[in-house]
């Protein structure tokens, strides 16, 4: 249920990058103003995160997934009535409020269920919506618009959003393990205690980094590829299809070896392998279609592996008492970045008169250079009492 409820949300969140073409010629609108559109679910989803770290462990964590859930169902609905620009950055912000708690609740649940030694494979399963997302729903996603208009994934999307929320209201169990007197301090306290833990601000620090350098390539994914390498809308869902589908197989495979080597080896490894792709891809000329498919799969892959080790490091840095508030921070600094990684690649890449986009090379050289950076952090990550 956890991974279906992620996949949903990964889709609605996911589905508006491929669709950057479409939207930019439809709206009028630059690269610029269509990176607003990826920053406003971004920005607003990283405001309800960190409010939400106030009150988010004193309440059954069933409860608080349901109302987040069905809050982005509603919003995911809400960009069906966009008609403009400025009605679709709207239903962006709404659509973010309530889905950027969505990934934070459903990784504290996984550590709640699951101790540290277990978390890794839990994770890896988990994170298996993402690929689901790319193999089945940005595909279907982009058959919609295609073949209707860019509306209809949408629909979609919030219809099974609904039948999801029925499903999971009668299926999830409570879960009120976690509340204590910990779960009942106010604001400033939950500050505090993140603030004042070393182990706690260097896990945001490795999320927000780690996140930024991926968020200044993964905009411009879809439109760089019709624009430079030669991809045509219809094509497109392929990328997605490819990377998803070995990351099906490859998503677990990281979380048994980060359960059986190591978080950190396995994550360092990772990471130094994902930046060939990342400096491949940036600067690939326009190839044959299966070139292009082997760049884009490894680079989903590596993504992917890089991605479990870090959730399984960052989730046990801090105690189940207090993980809710501390994942909804983490998720708020998360959503932060990639907003903020989004509009500085968006005022980097340039829309030549013949279409094509510039400087993207320039924007993978920053985005390896601060995904490194995590480096530093990782082995001095320490597992928190009670993991």
């Amino acid at each position: 249920m956890l991974a279906t409820m992620n996949f949903t949300h990964l889709v609605d969140f996911m589905i508006m990058m491929p669709l950057g073409d479409q939207l930019m010629k439809i709206f009028g609108i630059t690269p610029q103003q269509f990176t607003v559109i990826v920053s406003a679910y971004t920005f607003s989803a990283g405001v309800s995160g960190f409010f939400s770290a106030f009150l988010i462990d004193r309440f059954d964590r069933k409860k608080a997934l349901l109302t987040t859930y069905v809050g982005f169902t509603l919003g995911t609905l809400s960009v069906v009535l966009a008609n403009s620009y400025e009605m679709l950055v709207l239903a962006r912000i709404l659509t973010g409020f309530f889905g950027g708690v969505i990934g934070a609740l459903v990784l504290s649940i996984v550590s709640d269920l699951y101790t540290f030694k277990e978390r890794g494979k839990a994770m890896g399963i988990v994170m298996a919506a993402f690929a689901m997302a790319s193999v089945l729903g940005v595909p279907i996603g982009l058959y919609l618009a295609s073949h209707f208009e860019w509306h209809t994934p949408f629909l979609f999307l919030g219809s099974l959003g609904l039948l999801i929320s029925i499903a999971a209201f009668f299926i999830m169990p409570t879960m009120k393990g976690h509340i204590g007197e910990s779960s009942a301090v106010n604001p400033l306290q939950v500050l505090k205690n993140i603030f004042s833990d070393t182990n706690q601000v260097l896990a945001l620090f490795m999320g927000f980094v780690l996140i930024m350098g991926q968020f200044m390539i993964v905009p411009f994914f879809a439109p760089y590829m019709i624009s430079n390498v030669g991809f045509t809308s219809d094509n497109i869902a392929l990328l997605y299809m490819f990377g998803g589908g070995a990351v099906m197989f490859t998503g677990p495979w990281a979380g048994r070896l980060t359960d059986r080597f190591g978080a950190n080896k396995v994550f360092t490894i990772a990471l130094i392998s994902s930046a060939i792709p990342i400096l491949i891809f940036t600067n690939l000329p326009h190839v044959a279609l299966y070139i292009a498919l082997i760049v884009t799969t490894l680079f989903f892959v590596l993504a992917n592996a890089r991605m479990v080790p870090m959730q399984t490091m960052t989730t046990a840095a801090v105690s189940p008492q207090t993980r809710g508030s501390f994942m909804s921070v983490k998720s708020s600094f998360q959503q932060l970045s990639a907003g903020t990684a989004s509009l500085v690649s968006g005022f980097i890449v340039v829309q030549a008169e013949s279409g094509e986009l510039l400087n993207f090379s320039y924007v993978g050289i920053i985005s390896v250079a601060i995904s490194l950076t995590s480096l530093i952090i990782a082995p001095k990550l320490k597992v928190a009492a009670g993991n």
